[in-house]
């Protein structure tokens, strides 16, 4: 395992962050670590890069101990931490290789411009930092935290600032890196998550929530679904709920209802049934697929 995560507890003063939080994380995973804002995850990755010591527990990257080999820690990782931290006065070449250098890296040349073209910082890199826009400045992160070619990727709000058309080129570059490193990133765009993640862990109050693949979390054990259902004409929601398997009915727009009812129960047929005998046409219809964002509102609500 890329990183063990053993009942980690962390508190500041009276405040528990994390409270006996355990997973695991294989060599060639991309997982997501999603949780309200306060529920824990940048410390926890801040435990993990070494950055914070836990109050108690253990955490391991690449089979060093996060408190007692740290050095050995931070040459297997590299962290993109939420607000990147960067030098704004020195160009974007100069910084690169002043981080390779830190690494004590050997073609540092050729290293910092394999990262440039890697990221995409190509029409760029002869600017200073500072005069760079918030998406490109991230992407200044991505390359110091990759420049040394680490096991594992520790990204905090990864895409933070970067429009469509650069969202695209960072989430396909996360996922080519996935292929060969372990990469847990933290971000609050539940598309993202399904586009390029593995695995999702929902972290809420310093615990655990969740921790499963999302298709599966989508999924989950869930006793109603709904079927979106649109008519040529209008319906009066009593009428809907005397269809046999009906629990609720919920207009969306017009003559554009959500029929909730029991996983176990096709509605459909009946659906049809209803029209014909009320003189109605059925325009559309098709069952509404729980969405990722669904499932973190409902494991995460109490802390909304």
């Amino acid at each position: 395992m890329s990183i063990i995560v053993q009942q980690i507890t962390k508190n500041y003063g009276a405040q528990k962050a994390l409270d006996h939080v355990s997973f695991q994380v294989g060599a060639g995973e991309v997982v997501g670590f999603l949780g309200p804002n306060g529920a824990g995850k940048s410390t926890m990755m801040k435990i993990l890069t070494c950055f914070l010591p836990p109050t108690s527990g253990t955490a391991s990257v690449c089979d060093f101990d996060t408190y007692t080999d740290s050095l050995k820690v931070r040459r297997n990782v590299g962290y993109l931490p939420e607000h990147t931290p960067l030098y704004l006065d020195l160009y974007v070449k100069e910084y690169l290789d002043m981080v390779a250098g830190l690494h004590g890296l050997k073609k540092r040349t050729e290293r910092v411009r394999t990262m440039i073209d890697q990221v995409g910082l190509g029409p760029e890199q002869h600017k200073r930092i500072g005069a760079l826009s918030k998406g490109y400045r991230q992407r200044v992160g991505l390359a110091q935290a990759m420049i040394h070619d680490p096991q594992v990727l520790i990204l905090d709000e990864p895409t933070s600032g970067l429009d469509p058309n650069q969202l695209v080129d960072v989430r396909a570059l996360i996922k080519r890196l996935g292929e060969k490193k372990t990469v847990l990133l933290s971000t609050h765009i539940m598309q993202e998550v399904e586009a390029i993640c593995d695995r999702v862990i929902i972290i809420d109050k310093g615990r655990i929530v969740a921790d499963d693949k999302a298709s599966t979390l989508r999924g989950g054990t869930q006793q109603r679904v709904a079927l979106e259902v649109e008519f040529d004409q209008e319906v009066k929601a009593n009428l809907l709920l005397n269809i046999a398997g009906v629990l609720l009915a919920e207009r969306k727009t017009g003559n554009q209802w959500v029929l909730a009812h029991d996983a176990a129960v096709d509605i459909r047929p009946a659906v049809f049934k209803f029209a014909v005998d009320h003189d109605r046409q059925v325009l559309g219809m098709h069952k509404s697929e729980r969405a990722l964002e669904d499932v973190f509102k409902e494991l995460t609500r109490s802390g909304l």
